[in-house]
């Protein structure tokens, strides 16, 4: 169904298409003015929701009162603390109301006439101690340049309305005034949304995915009209059905006068027939004349009757067609809004795109940095497994951890790789020192036997080493960063601390 906005700035669209699927929510209308023209709550009355209107005219007040049965309506002012405050209201200016001197003075520099009222003042939290229960939807605030105050009177951190709508414009012109409070709301976790040109809309941190719903103005795809076309609209098609009454009330009197024709020609021949026997029947000729003037006194009213009639209908027909005038003209004038906001929404997504391509282009960028800093760790991380791996503390546990990596059901097999493991320990020992290698290669060269066993430690060596390799697929995704060498060296340390295995 076709949303009706009844707000001065479509406010109410923007909150519709974030709140619309909550069900008989709550909202609170600070400096609410009148029930329907410029509402902000309306369209959410009108949907089953309810709330708090605070309205510190008695006139105003009265008209909530009177079709607001469902809210609860306040006649007071919202402010820093409980008292009394001095009201500045323009009585030719609905709207203009306001606590604010300054405002006051701004208003009588123009040569408006302003009246002062004494007004009871309570902050929106005691309302919100004394009357909500619940969740809070939205909180609008509309004051007239006092929007400071009535924050200052509100405790956030007890009351977390989802969504704010506060005006930031000076009363009647387009220079903001937001720097002043808006820390306020910031301050306490709320997120800035969006600003209309008169309102700027904030939404809570704990409902950030909200944000979304601000992300442009009020358009074509809210599918809205605004309730004075509504009722336009209600009202050419109550004058349609005038049309046809008074069309057929028309045929009506038409068949009468019809009727009343033929009874007067009925009239004139009798009269006649009396004229004929007028010597006989004088009396009855004198009757005759008599009803003849009665029926041409009837035909000259009905005929009067039936002129008006033509007139009113012809005065139907004229209204009919200025209305119709209007509303192709409104649709002319919608239709030219419409494509101007497309051109402006199109304008705007070309930009959010651009934007979009330069944080792509900054995220790899970003990646491309954290994956020279994977390898320069990698590189790191293989020195100090080689560090730990060349210490006196890591040889002289060596016969320790093979131990506990065979186990006692292995001790028999021990004997039988004995020599081979100390045959591999010692070369690698010696490889590893630069003074003993110069010293034992030679002695070892001088032997046929101890070449022997030099080629086939070697040999052993290098087909662990390529077994080694061939499990590299399987090495986590964590540690690919980390050199072959290394790799190795950190799976011997796991095998040197592993369980021990029964």
């Amino acid at each position: 169904m076709r949303f009706i906005s009844y707000a001065q700035n479509n406010e109410d669209v923007l909150l519709w298409r974030a709140l619309g699927e909550v069900q008989n929510g709550f909202y609170i209308d600070v400096g609410a003015n009148d029930p329907v023209e410029h509402s902000v709550t309306k369209a959410f009355y009108d949907a089953g929701w309810h709330g708090i209107n605070i309205e510190p005219l008695p006139l105003h007040i009265a008209a909530f009162d009177e079709q607001r049965p469902r809210d609860l309506n306040l006649a007071i002012a919202a402010g820093s603390a409980d008292g009394e405050l001095t009201l500045y209201d323009v009585p030719a200016v609905r709207g203009w109301a306001s606590p604010e001197a300054a405002v006051a003075a701004l208003h009588r520099a123009e040569g408006h006439e302003v009246t002062e009222l004494r007004v009871p003042v309570r902050t929106l939290a005691s309302v919100c101690a004394e009357h909500v229960e619940g969740e809070i939807h939205f909180l609008k605030i509309d004051v007239e340049g006092f929007e400071g105050e009535v924050l200052r009177g509100m405790d956030f951190a007890r009351w977390r309305p989802w969504v704010l709508v506060i005006e930031a414009t000076l009363p009647g012109r387009r220079e903001t005034n937001y720097a002043v409070w808006e820390e306020l709301v910031t301050g306490q976790r709320y997120r800035y949304a969006w600003f209309d040109g008169l309102n700027r809309y904030y939404v809570a941190e704990e409902h950030a995915g909200l944000l979304a719903q601000f992300d442009v103005q009020p358009n074509v795809f809210d599918d809205f009209i605004p309730h004075h076309l509504d009722s336009a609209w209600r009202q050419i098609d109550a004058l349609q059905q005038n049309v046809g009454r008074m069309d057929h009330e028309l045929q009506r009197h038409v068949s009468r006068i019809d009727v009343l024709e033929a009874q007067t020609a009925e009239g004139w021949a009798r009269a006649a027939d009396m004229e004929r026997n007028a010597l006989t029947h004088q009396a009855l000729h004198q009757d005759a004349v008599r009803q003849s003037e009665m029926l041409a006194q009837q035909s000259e009213v009905l005929a009067q009757r039936s002129e008006m009639l033509a007139q009113q209908l012809e005065q139907l027909r004229s209204s009919k067609d200025a209305m119709e005038a209007q509303l192709r003209l409104e649709k002319q004038t919608m239709e030219a809004q419409l494509r101007l906001e497309k051109q402006a929404m199109e304008a705007q997504l070309l930009l959010e795109k651009q934007a979009m391509e330069a944080q792509l282009h900054l995220e790899k960028q970003t990646i491309e940095a954290r994956l020279h800093q994977s390898a320069a760790w990698g590189k790191e991380m293989e020195q100090r497994l080689l560090a730990v791996l060349a210490s006196n503390s890591w040889r002289i546990t060596a016969p320790l951890r093979f131990v506990l990596q065979r186990g006692p059901h292995s001790m028999a097999n021990i004997g039988r790789s004995k020599a081979k493991g100390a045959a591999r320990r010692g070369l690698r020992w010696l490889t590893s020192r630069e003074s003993v290698r110069s010293t034992v290669l030679p002695l070892v060269m001088r032997s046929p036997q101890l070449q022997a066993l030099t080629s086939r430690t070697l040999a052993a060596v290098k087909q662990a080493t390529a077994e080694n390799v061939a499990q590299a697929s399987d090495v986590p995704h964590a540690l690919r960063e980390l050199p072959q060498s290394a790799r190795e060296a950190l799976q011997q340390l796991r095998h040197a601390y592993a369980p021990h295995e029964e």
